[in-house]
């Protein structure tokens, strides 16, 4: 028997495999160019071009620029939310809260971060992106929240907690922006083991 080509293997491929296949290379060349060459720097024919699709087949999916990047965007908080249960399957009952903060804190301060802060700096002087970026950051945000609520295994019911939890995402969120521009891991390991004593006293 012959060899099967690669285009009668390709066949064989359901067509929508192959159209969620496209659209998740789009989306991970998306994040990809917004966190190396920023908003101003990633057009839909750079991202097409790294992803490896034509452009049309780019429009095809993502019609306009702020399809293309609202979706990278939405995709990134889903990986996040998804990488960090993943890191404590079991909740963070087996783990010290110390591991809970840096896990937590991690989540602003990588490639992923970066792509959606070029997305707000962009959303701040694009009036049709910016009402879809913000009505995605206040779901992502609510879930962030409830995440960190979960592991840090803090009780809302009781006064200040919840603030608490929400002072910690915002200074996490500080963290990340600190990380822009230097490398701040030193300072920031310190921080993360002075957070998790902070929310040892107020949560227990």
């Amino acid at each position: 028997m012959g060899e099967v080509s690669t285009a009668e293997r390709a066949g064989r491929v359901p067509k929508q495999d192959r159209s969620r296949a496209t659209r998740q290379r789009l989306l991970e060349a998306a994040v990809a160019c917004l966190a190396e060459h920023g908003w101003a720097g990633s057009t839909v024919s750079v991202v097409a071009e790294r992803a490896g699709v034509s452009r049309g087949a780019a429009q095809h999916h993502f019609p306009t620029r702020e399809d293309l990047f609202t979706a990278a965007v939405e995709y990134v908080a889903e990986e996040r939310s998804t990488a960090l249960r993943a890191l404590f399957p079991d909740g963070a009952a087996a783990h010290d809260r110390r591991a809970v903060v840096a896990a937590l804190v991690g989540l602003y301060t990588g490639p992923l971060f970066r792509a959606a802060l070029h997305l707000w700096v962009a959303a701040s002087n694009e009036e049709q992106l910016r009402s879809r970026v913000t009505e995605l950051e206040l779901r992502v945000g609510r879930d962030s929240h409830r995440i960190a609520v979960e592991l840090l295994g803090a009780d809302e019911s009781r006064p200040g907690v919840r603030e608490t939890v929400q002072g910690f995402l915002d200074m996490a969120r500080g963290l990340g922006l600190a990380t822009l521009l230097t490398d701040d891991t030193a300072r920031r390991e310190r921080v993360v083991t002075q957070w998790a004593d902070l929310l040892d006293e107020a949560l227990r």
